[in-house]
Order: structure tokens, then sequence, then C-alpha cells
């Protein structure tokens, strides 16, 4: 070999060893910073991962299989609120495939949007008192004051505020969909149609002034050399609530990137498409060199979010330890098999000994903590609204249910007195959740629950490439 050679060779040796170096230093700092305890509560990291593999993962992926949580009432024909439709995704793997009528259990295909148990489906719309002589039709075994309580709970959850913007199920438009026929996956929506979905759920919707920008937000003018230090400065001075608003947005932006990532269209030959990770797009996604640091962030909001839904499992498990929900579908072996699920995993949230303390947000001068938390509420539901503004079905489907899932677990944790207060053997008006409300509750923290537990998985990919 010529001396010139000689001299390529080795330079492109070096060039090779600086990049395994590279890539080994990024795998190492990525580890280093995703561990630790999680600011604003004391959980670590480590303590979420072996509590959530060896008890939560197992037990909720066989939970979401069951009849009753596998079907979900959407409707994704609901127009943007805020800005003209730019038309839907032409991409396939965008499509939502409807369940048919045919396929949808009896129990919960005959049953009104808001019940849960036999007794609530056999009884069509509880809508006045005038339907109250139906009960008797219906089951002879109620009491005049559980007939009663049937009808208060009718009208409450009428006029209850929830932190999400529900689906009219009674509309033409809302169809079932069978969520493991149609799971969330990388479809090719990108670009400035989903920029501009996240762009306005941060900007107008996170309590944040249009003069701070996030970093590696696309839309933002260059910032020079800031790397969004100027944004943490700015969200280290909120209140915990508003903090806690934006960790949670932040680690549900997360959580779905990492779907995306853990379920890419690798290949497809002869029309038969390979899912599977893609350590290429999660790298570009949460490096911490290719993020600038970005991306350990992120992926610590989405343990923090974990750990608010987690809580709020932990906190409604009364109301389903009640005779009264049975968790209807018309299969009284699979209901009973599905509720004792439930509840088996209701008992692992609360042997959880790190939970976040929802006591502490909200806790200032009556007043003031109830204005915040009214402000806090309409926010979060201006983002379920942005939902109907996702250009894939798909998308918008997963998008919409992981968003109720988290308005839901909010309810939950802001309703912890009348949760302790329900009667035993009937519907109280003071807290109800509808059956739309319960999946999107369940497969919200399936999702999340999938996530850290690949999250393991790329850990084990990026060492692989040492």
């Amino acid at each position: 070999m010529s001396g010139g050679g000689a001299v390529r060779g080795t330079a492109a040796r070096a060039r090779l060893a600086a990049r395994l170096l590279a890539v080994l230093s990024c795998v190492l700092t990525a580890e280093a910073q995703l561990t630790g305890v999680l600011d604003d509560c004391l959980c670590d990291i480590e303590s979420i991962d072996d509590f959530n593999t060896f008890k939560i993962f197992p037990k909720i992926q066989k939970l979401q299989e069951r009849d009753y949580f596998r079907y979900y009432k959407v409707n994704l024909k609901r127009p943007c609120p805020f800005w003209a439709d730019d038309g839907h995704c032409s991409i396939k793997d965008c499509h939502v495939e409807p369940c048919p009528e045919s396929k949808i259990p009896v129990g919960i295909k005959a049953g009104s949007s808001n019940k849960y148990s036999k007794a609530a489906n056999n009884s069509k719309e509880l809508e006045d008192c005038e339907q109250a002589n139906k009960l008797g039709a219906v089951n002879s075994t109620l009491s005049n004051q559980s007939k009663e309580a049937f009808i208060d709970w009718a009208r409450y959850d009428d006029s209850q505020d929830h932190f999400c913007e529900l689906d009219d199920e009674r509309s033409p438009d809302a169809q079932y969909v069978d969520l493991l026929l149609n799971p969330e996956r990388y479809t090719g929506y990108k670009g400035p149609s989903a920029w501009r979905v996240w762009n306005s759920i941060y900007e107008e919707n996170c309590f944040k002034p249009r003069s701070v920008y996030r970093p590696l937000n696309p839309l933002a003018p260059s910032r020079g050399g800031d790397d969004g230090e100027s944004f943490y400065t700015w969200l280290e001075g909120l209140c915990l609530e508003k903090r806690v608003f934006y960790k949670l947005i932040s680690g549900l932006h997360a959580s779905i990137n990492l779907h995306l990532c853990a379920n890419y269209l690798l290949e497809e030959t002869w029309g038969k498409p390979r899912w599977g990770p893609n350590v290429k797009e999660f790298t570009r996604r949460f490096d911490p060199v290719e993020t600038k640091g970005e991306g350990p962030r992120r992926l610590k909001n989405l343990y923090f979010l974990y750990l608010i839904e987690l809580r709020a499992l932990s906190k409604v498990a009364p109301y389903f330890e009640r005779a009264v929900v049975d968790l209807y579908t018309g299969n009284g072996h699979e209901d009973a098999e599905s509720k004792a699920l439930l509840l088996d995993i209701f008992r692992d949230t609360k042997s959880f000994h790190m939970h976040f303390d929802e006591k502490s947000m909200f806790a200032g001068d009556k007043k003031g903590a109830k204005s915040l938390k009214e402000e806090f509420r309409l926010h979060f539901k201006n983002i379920s609204r942005i939902m109907d503004c996702v250009g894939c079905d798909k998308c918008r489907l997963w998008g919409k249910l992981q968003t109720q899932g988290l308005g839901t677990a909010l309810k939950i944790l802001f309703s912890e007195k009348e949760i302790q207060s329900l009667p035993e053997n009937s519907p109280s008006k003071g807290f109800q959740l509808t059956r739309q409300e319960i999946v999107a509750l369940v497969n919200a923290f399936g999702r999340l629950s999938t996530s850290i537990r690949e999250l393991q998985n790329f850990k084990v990919l990026l060492q692989q490439t040492r």
C-alpha cells in the first residue's frame, strides 16, 4: 500500500472509531440522564421501570384484549374547530377500519354510553322521571332508592364538568373501532399539518407567553445558541400546577413518539408489511446529542405522566370495587374475569409506595386555587378539541383516546371526596364515569406502560450497536 493509501486508511479507521465512540457516548449519556429522582415528585425512574415490567405491563396487556376494553366508540368526522381542515391523509396506513355492528358484543351495543352494569344497560335512556316506571321491568330487585339514583345519575352525567370534550356517541358519525385491529403505529403522517397541531397545543394552551419558545420547535424562529435554556428558566419559575400541566403534555407527546418508533414500517415486500422498532428514528427523536439534551427531558416527562395516571388508578379503585359495577358486555363469564383482572391491577397500583401527591396541587387560598383549577381544566379541554384537527385518522383515533384517558385521570384525582363517599349498591350523582371514559382510561395507561417497556427494549438495541 502506498504511503497516501496508508494515511487514508488510518484516517478512515480513526473516523470509524470516532463514530463508534460517539454512539457509545450517546448510549451511556442517555442511560445516565434517565436515572434518579424525577422533578416535582419523590419517585425514581428505576423503581418505575421495575414496577411496570414485573407488575403492570403483563396484566394491562391482557386487560386491553378483553371485549369491554377493546371496542371504543369515536367520531373521527368531527370538523376541526380552530382552522380550515387540511384534508384527511391519503396514506393507506392512516385509515381506520370501523367495526361492523355484528361484531360488537350485545351488552356494549345495546347499552347507553354511560352505563357499565347489566341493570343500567337494560334501562334505555333514563333521561327523565317518567322513565322510572321502566326500571321496574328491568330488575325487580332494585329498590326505589336505586331507581332514583339511576335517574339522578343520568341527569348528573349530562351536566358534570369534564376535562375533555367528549364525543356524542349518539351521533350517526360515531363508530365503534376495534383497537386491537387498528394499532397505534407510524403511518407516515408528518410535516406542517402535524407540526401545526402540536404547535397549537404547546403555544396556545400550556400557559406560555409567545416570547418564550420551546426547544426544537420547527415553527419557531432561530434563537442562536439558546438551546432551550431560556424556556426551562421560564418553566422553573412557574407554579407547580402549570409545570405539571406542561410535563403532562410533553410526556404524552413523548409517549406517542415512542409508539411510532417502536412500531415502524421497516419494509414492505409483495404487499406484506414488516413492522418493528426503528433505532434510527428513536435516536433522531430522543438522543441527547441529536436533540441537544431535549430527548431525555421528554422521556422523564413520560415517567411523570405514568405516575399521574398510576395515581389516578389507585384512587378510583373504590368506584370499581362496588357490586354495582360489572363491566357488562353480555358474556357473564368474561365480564367476571375482566373485573377480577381490573381489581388485581388496582391492588398492584395501591402497593406502589412512591405515588405522586396530588394534594400538593391547588393548595393555596380557596378562591385562587379554584380559579387556577378551572383554568387548568379548560386548557386541557381545549387540547382535547384540537385532536379533531389531526389529519390522519389513526393518529386522531389514538390522540383522542389518550387525551381522554388523561382527562379522565385528572377528573379522578380531583374528585377524591366524591369517590370516598360513593354508596356501595347504587350509582352516585357525585361522581360517575362513562364507559367511554373507562375504556380510554385503561387503554391510555396501557399505552404509557407499553412506552416504558419499549424504552427498555430500545436501550438494549442501542447497546447492541456498540
